[in-house]
This record gives C-alpha cells, sequence and structure tokens, in this order.
C-alpha cells in the first residue's frame, strides 16, 4: 500500500458520498474525511467526568496512606455490613432462644417455629457439618451418611444431640468412644474369604452357613449385629446396606479388618452454642426422617 502526498488544494474538498469535506490526504487513491467527532460521545465523556467529581467528594475514594478519604456522606460498607448483620442476629435470636431446652417433642410440634428455623438450620449444617458428610448428607469414604435410616448411635434427636455436643473418639471427657480393632491375627487366606462374605452382606448374597458366617457371629455380631444389620447403638454401622462408611468392596473390607478403623468427629460443644446444637439435632433427624418416608 502506498500513500499519496497530501494535496493541500484537496484540503476542504466536499465528498460527494458522505458529503464530509476531505483532509487532502490520499490513501491508494482513497480520500480521507474529515468526519467530526460524535456529539453523543463528548457529552457520554462529559456526563462521565462529572459523575466521577460527584463521586469524589460525596463517597470514599482516595486513599491516603493507611486510611482514605471518607466522602461528604461519610458512607461505611463494612460498618453497614456489621450492623446488618447484628440487626439479623437479633431477629434470629427472637426464635432461637426456643430451642435452649431440649423439649424436641414441642419444638417439633410447632410447625410455624420449625418452618421459620428450618432454613437456618441448613446454613449451620452447610457451614459446620457438610465439609465432612457432604452437602446433602450423604457422607462419604471415612464419613457416615446422616440421610438414610441407619445410625452409629441413634437418629432421635436429643441423641444426635448428644452426639453432637460431645464428639466421637473427641476430646471432650465424656466423647462417644467407637473402634473397629485390627484383626491382623486372623491368616490373610480366612481373612480374605471373611472380607468376601462381609461385602457380599449389602445384596443379601452371603452364605449363612459358611464359616465365614459363623466367624461373623463370633467376633463381629456383638458390634455389628447379628446378619451386620447394626442398629444396637454402639458406634458399629450396618454392613448390609450400601451407605458403608470406608467402602464396601473386597479390597476396602480387607484392608479394615486388617489395620482397624478409629473415625473422629469433634465435639462441637465448645463451638456451637445449646440453641444451635438442639437445631441442627432437630435438622439431621428430620433429613434420616425424609429419607425413611422415601423409601416407603
Amino acid at each position: 500500500m502506498t500513500r499519496d502526498r497530501p494535496n493541500a488544494h484537496g484540503a476542504g474538498e466536499i465528498d460527494p458520498v458522505t458529503g464530509y469535506e476531505t483532509t487532502g490526504h490520499v490513501w491508494n487513491g482513497i480520500r480521507e474525511l474529515n468526519t467530526p467527532f460524535p456529539r453523543i460521545v463528548i457529552w457520554a465523556l462529559a456526563l462521565t467526568f462529572t459523575y466521577a467529581v460527584i463521586a469524589w467528594v460525596l463517597l470514599p475514594a482516595w486513599p491516603l496512606g493507611r486510611t482514605h478519604t471518607k466522602g461528604v456522606l461519610g458512607l461505611d460498607q463494612g460498618a453497614a455490613a456489621v450492623a446488618g448483620y447484628h440487626e439479623l442476629a437479633a431477629r434470629r435470636q427472637d426464635w432461637l432462644t426456643r430451642f435452649a431446652t431440649p423439649d424436641f417433642a414441642a419444638l417439633q410440634a410447632d410447625t410455624g417455629l420449625m418452618r421459620l428455623a428450618m432454613p437456618a438450620a441448613a446454613r449451620l449444617f452447610a457451614d459446620n457439618c457438610a465439609a465432612c458428610h457432604g452437602p446433602r448428607a450423604t457422607g462419604g469414604p471415612g464419613f457416615p451418611d446422616l440421610a438414610d435410616s441407619t445410625w452409629l448411635w441413634g437418629g432421635d434427636p436429643k441423641t444426635v444431640a448428644e452426639t453432637v455436643r460431645l464428639g466421637i473418639n473427641g476430646t471432650d471427657p465424656d466423647t462417644r468412644f467407637a473402634q473397629m480393632p485390627s484383626f491382623d491375627w486372623v491368616d490373610h487366606s480366612e481373612r480374605r474369604k471373611l472380607a468376601a462374605y462381609v461385602a457380599a452382606l449389602p445384596g443379601g448374597h452371603s452364605d449363612p452357613d459358611s464359616p465365614e458366617a459363623a466367624f461373623f457371629s463370633e467376633n463381629c455380631a456383638a458390634c455389628h449385629g447379628e446378619g451386620g444389620t447394626g442398629g444396637l447403638g454402639s458406634g458399629a454401622p450396618s454392613l448390609t446396606d450400601r451407605s458403608v462408611i470406608y467402602g464396601q468392596d473386597i479390597s476396602t473390607v480387607e484392608r479394615t479388618l486388617k489395620t482397624g478403623r478409629q473415625g473422629v468427629m469433634p465435639s462441637w460443644n465448645r463451638r456451637l452454642s445449646e440453641e444451635q446444637i438442639n437445631l441442627l439435632a432437630l435438622y439431621v433427624s428430620r433429613l434420616s426422617a425424609t429419607a425413611s418416608q422415601g423409601r416407603e
């Protein structure tokens, strides 16, 4: 592409197509127009500048070392957020105090209160429990499912509240205690057969007349119940459903038998108030009740 030298005689010439003057510059035969700057852009720039000046005066704007200009209006979003939080906490405290006494039957019977409290309970669960038990409380490797009907100690609100308050294998002197002992003293081949027997329990495919069934009855049923159904309130899970804590494939069960298990749930009585613990207990127990109704 070549550029022709400016033609002074062409400057000010009117382009017959657009009606604009030309600058006199010609680029490969194309004359450069002297197009005026759009007025809408000028107005937009003027309005933007005016708004910026007004905002600088009214709102916090300019940094001044460790502080900043406060603005004529004196707005502070941080202070507004804190004030809003205190206002929300005060409104919540009006009904949260109802959960100070563990009269769970009366609390559950108050449908208006439960309708008001359950969204806050769900938020409380998400903030404190979902990291381990999952956002839907369905558990995961090493953490029990709270949305089924099988419980380690019991799913009624009073028992759940005690578990939340004291923890499991935690630091509280009254914490719940549960431990799966190691069966490494069992011969490897026999332990493998026992693992296969336990892995087949959820599908009902285990042989009740096998030597492994007899071994299970003698060594495992005291904690897990006859047939591995659990529900003894001893901290031992059911082995017959699909919501197993560590996995129910043969390799995982064999590793559990060899090394044992001892999970930990922290004690929440130093982090949560008694009202919050009772509220959480009601929320979690409702999850189990909903799951049970869904299976009926």
